[in-house]
């Protein structure tokens, strides 16, 4: 549970108070910061998670992972990173209903911390619904 000074920083950071970054660290990263959001625009991790999400989830999560007839919302009940991606990797069967496991699809296994890193900033109210902008980033030599 976070402490109150967790959550007034976390308040400070999406309220703005000039600062204009906003950066989340969720349980299970130990230290690798999920996405981050500077005036508006995503890094590229957050950037491919939105194109891998929508090029393989939303069919059944629906459009931003807002949920469907076919999947649960993604956004309102995000787990933890490590239970995120033992579902996605060997799939759940609950109520009913059924996931498979994309452990061997390249279009998703190997791209799942972008993917929850997209989900979180939805999740976190940090990033709307849509095609968001990207980062221009500076290229290490």
């Amino acid at each position: 549970m976070p402490s109150w000074e967790h959550c007034f920083l976390l308040a400070v950071l999406v309220f703005g108070f000039g600062i204009g970054a906003l950066a989340v660290e969720p349980e299970g990263f130990a230290g690798v910061r999920s996405y981050q959001i500077v005036d508006g625009k995503v890094d590229g991790r957050t950037y491919n998670g939105y194109r891998h999400f929508h090029a393989s989830c939303n069919h059944c999560h629906g459009p931003d992972g807002m949920g469907s007839s076919f999947g649960p919302s993604l956004i309102d009940r995000l787990p933890p990173i490590e239970r995120f991606r033992s579902i996605v990797l060997g799939g759940i069967s609950k109520e009913g209903a059924i996931m498979k496991g994309f452990a061997g699809d390249p279009n998703v296994s190997p791209h799942l911390d972008d993917i929850y890193a997209y989900l979180q900033a939805r999740a976190d109210g940090a990033l709307g619904r849509g095609r968001p902008d990207r980062l221009e980033e500076r290229l290490e030599k």
